[in-house]
């Protein structure tokens, strides 16, 4: 039996492929000395249930200590009928540096353990034939990388949960012509009703055609060819009538199928492949933001994305549907996804139920030893990493953010940091790759980018009225901002002589404005139960529970200058226990007295 068998890239789809998860050979390898002792050559000495991690209980491992190295290996076998095709070896996530061979020679390696990789496997592997796969992750836990919510102590402490090393999403294989199509880049332009679609194409050759074909349900709507040999990435308008045009809202999707033709100077199919999009576009107005023209507050919860038994995989595509269909049935309509970068299969649930999210980076990982003012220590792969995320998901109409970093706490010196720099430089990169949605250039704490799109703060204060009075500057352009704790002053000046300031964040310049972590209420039936942690003190009763949480709502969404919030969290995870529902998603409230305290009209849509 194959787990968790759905096809991994939803919004490019091609009709062959091979899913390659199931039972593989495994073995740890704690002192990365494994290629010296002949791992590459020899049979493993356990089995692991990809793509699950070895720390999970999915995985059949389930061991929780540190893994530095950890080794993999199958048979590979191709199928017959691909002979004459290029082979493409997919992987959606390995973590953290992976190194591939195929019968003991190396065809590729990747670093980064939240983005997708691909290697051309052609020359390695013929069809008919069958070889040995081999694949070695390292996982070390003493140097600075993206690490989002592992923690790196042995159990899991305050907002840090367990870790995962090595493969964790989808293995697949499948079979393209020489020249071939590359995932495109779909920008929807409401302004013209029209798809601006970027086919990226290999080793073109005179003569392609490249032929787009947009449908709804309507059937056939349009199609539109151009030459593909001129352009290094043809661009394709396409422009929808207005008898056809309908728009991807919250809560209200619509979405276009498009089906991606690459053809010969005789006419014929090259290569194919489908796609879907949705007509909707962001802007800003004054601190609104903006979908289709319209002030939609967004009302977000934050999901980590962490299972009891898979850790950051989900046991099964059905639970990615049900976590967003929990969330809107407790009034959300939409998410921060927190300190990790979901499975594509989550943003084709969120695409078809219209439910709103804000892309994350997991970039926790790159605090050092040193003092403070110089702790935050990156490494390049945080930006190639990030790169190729947006790479990924561009063309998903249920993004409308982006937020590379979170809490990136540093207070400003009259030097720049290597926190400035990794700052603008993923700020840069976002803007760059994407210009259609609104960028924060960190979530909490440390905004270091002056023009950055978005501003906002996390305000875990559970009294009500000092959170009303934590909040109340907006209007007057002087928003609530995360500093040092008053009590923990730094000195002014560090060990070189230069000055350390006690503020995080360059100054607010009138942005869009949103409080996108708070709340976080400590709640468990288990009132006596030690071992777990929330924000604040405890609500002494459930009905305490429900009266703060309308308070704490009412303050944001009474605020006329408030575009938005994000309630922490979806779920309990481990020890932290402030979740809307529990770690297995059963139910711990009234969901629908939620639901009711946060769909009233927020002051900011009147």
């Amino acid at each position: 039996m194959i787990d968790r068998n759905e096809y991994p890239r939803p919004q490019f789809v091609r009709n062959e492929w091979v899913c390659l998860n199931g039972k593989w050979e495994f073995e740890i390898d704690q002192g990365d000395s494994g290629l010296e002792r002949g791992l590459l050559k020899r049979k493993l000495k356990d089995h692991i249930n990809i793509p699950f991690c070895p720390e999970s209980k999915l995985s059949g491992i389930c061991n929780k200590d540190y893994l530095n190295s950890v080794w993999y290996r199958r048979e590979l076998t191709i199928p017959s009928d691909w002979k004459g095709k290029r082979i493409l070896l997919h992987f959606q996530a390995v973590d953290y540096d992976a190194t591939v061979w195929i019968d003991e020679v190396e065809v590729g390696r990747h670093r980064g353990g939240f983005s997708p990789f691909s290697i051309d496997i052609t020359e390695s592997i013929h069809p008919g034939e069958s070889k040995q796969l081999v694949v070695r992750a390292r996982d070390r836990d003493d140097l600075p990388q993206p690490r989002g919510k592992q923690t790196r102590s042995y159990e899991g402490e305050g907002a840090l949960y367990g870790r995962t090393t090595g493969i964790w999403q989808t293995v697949w294989m499948e079979p393209v012509p020489l020249i071939h199509l590359k995932r495109p880049r779909i920008t929807p332009d409401l302004a013209s009703q029209s798809f601006l679609i970027e086919q990226g194409i290999t080793n073109s050759r005179p003569g392609t055609i490249l032929k787009i074909r947009i449908s709804d349900s309507q059937g056939e709507i349009r199609t539109e060819t151009v030459k593909s040999d001129i352009n290094f990435t043809p661009l394709i308008s396409i422009k929808i009538p207005d008898d056809r045009l309908k728009l991807w809202n919250p809560g209200d999707p619509n979405l276009y199928n498009l089906d991606i033709n690459l053809l010969d100077e005789n006419g014929e199919v090259i290569d194919s492949a489908s796609s879907y999009s949705g007509m909707r576009n962001i802007t800003i107005s004054g601190k609104s933001i903006r979908i289709n023209g319209e002030t939609v507050f967004q009302r977000l919860v934050l999901d980590q994305g962490y299972y009891p038994e898979g850790l950051m995989t989900a046991p099964s595509d059905e639970a990615l549907l049900n976590d967003i269909k929990l969330s809107m049935d407790a009034g959300f309509n939409g998410a921060r996804l927190h300190q990790k970068v979901f499975e594509e299969r989550f943003l084709y649930h969120a695409d078809h139920l219209g439910y709103m999210v804000w892309g994350e980076f997991g970039d926790w990982g790159a605090r050092g030893l040193s003092a403070l003012p110089h702790h935050q220590k990156f490494s390049p792969s945080y930006i190639t990493e990030w790169l190729e995320v947006l790479e990924r998901d561009y063309s998903h109409p249920s993004i409308v953010g982006w937020c590379p970093l979170n809490e990136t706490w540093q207070p400003i010196t009259d030097f720049i940091s290597e926190l400035d720099d990794i700052t603008r430089g993923m700020f840069l990169a976002t803007k760059a790759m994407d210009q259609t949605r609104p960028v924060l250039d960190t979530s909490g704490y440390s905004h270091r980018i002056i023009d950055t799109d978005i501003y906002d703060s996390h305000d875990y204060e559970q009294n009500p009225k000092k959170f009303s009075e934590n909040q109340k500057g907006l209007s007057d352009d002087k928003p609530y901002m995360n500093t040092w704790w008053d009590h923990l002053k730094y000195p002014e000046k560090d060990a070189w002589g230069r000055k350390i300031m006690n503020e995080w964040s360059l100054g607010y310049k009138g942005q869009p404005y949103f409080v996108s972590e708070f709340g976080g209420i400590w709640w468990n039936s288990d009132q006596e139960h030690s071992q777990s942690w929330g924000y604040g003190e405890r609500p002494k009763t459930i009905d305490e529970f429900y009266e703060r949480f309308e308070k704490l709502c009412k303050v944001l969404l009474e605020n006329k200058d408030m575009f938005g919030y994000c309630y922490t969290q979806l779920t309990d995870i481990d020890q932290e226990e402030n979740g809307i529902y529990k770690y297995d998603r059963s139910l711990k409230f009234n969901v629908e007295r939620l639901r009711k305290i946060q769909t009233v009209t927020a002051a900011i849509e009147i």
